[in-house]
């Protein structure tokens, strides 16, 4: 797979670029040895220079930098929980299949997983001005259109009468696990507990 491409067509052409998904062989190790997990980094590697390097305005608390071990850190959990969560997402879209009269796959289901989170990671390059991070959430906004298109097309042979709840109880799953994963990277990298440095 030509990384770059793929994520040109998956960003730029997702309705074309579904349909030679589908047709593509894979394995679930595959997806994230070639592009889940070259991509995850782009963010990961965005916190980290945004948390650590330019820091951001906490209101009524200053401008504050976690120091570089902190901000490492928090690079590695918030790396491996989004690769796990996305692994997590591809298991429900695979075990709802039937409930929606669709075809399991578990590469499918894990494609669907993987590709519709391309805008997130790439969208992640805002995280280094952390004041632009909002930036970074439309980008994830707009792979949930990418996400609604890949059920459409259909990867996982959905009836077309059947897309829109397989898309929304998929949502449901995945603002679920975006929430999971902030508390838990909020309960570890409480500002003013890691030491860092108001300037």
């Amino acid at each position: 797979m030509d990384l770059m491409a793929r994520v040109k067509g998956i960003l730029l052409k997702p309705k074309e670029e579904w349909v030679k998904i589908k047709a593509e062989p894979t394995t679930v190790a595959g997806l994230f040895t070639s592009y889940a997990m070259i991509l995850a980094a782009i963010p990961a590697v965005s916190n980290f220079i945004g948390l650590a390097l330019i820091g951001q305005r906490i209101p009524f608390y200053g401008w504050y930098r976690y120091k570089i071990g902190n901000a490492f850190l928090y690079m590695i959990v918030s790396y491996i929980l989004s690769l796990v969560a996305v692994y997590i997402l591809g298991i429900v879209i695979n075990a709802l299949a039937s409930t929606f009269s669709s075809k399991q796959d578990i590469n499918n289901a894990m494609k669907l997983a993987v590709f519709s989170m391309t805008a997130s990671w790439v969208g992640g390059i805002f995280n280094i001005i952390p004041v632009l991070g909002i930036l970074a959430l439309l980008a994830g906004l707009y792979g949930l259109y990418i996400l609604y298109l890949g059920f459409d097309n259909p990867l996982m042979d959905t009836p077309k009468d059947k897309v829109i709840g397989y898309f929304a109880v998929s949502l449901v799953i995945a603002i679920v696990l975006i929430v999971v994963i902030s508390l838990i990277l909020g309960a570890i990298f409480t500002v003013g507990t890691l030491g860092g440095r108001v300037l």
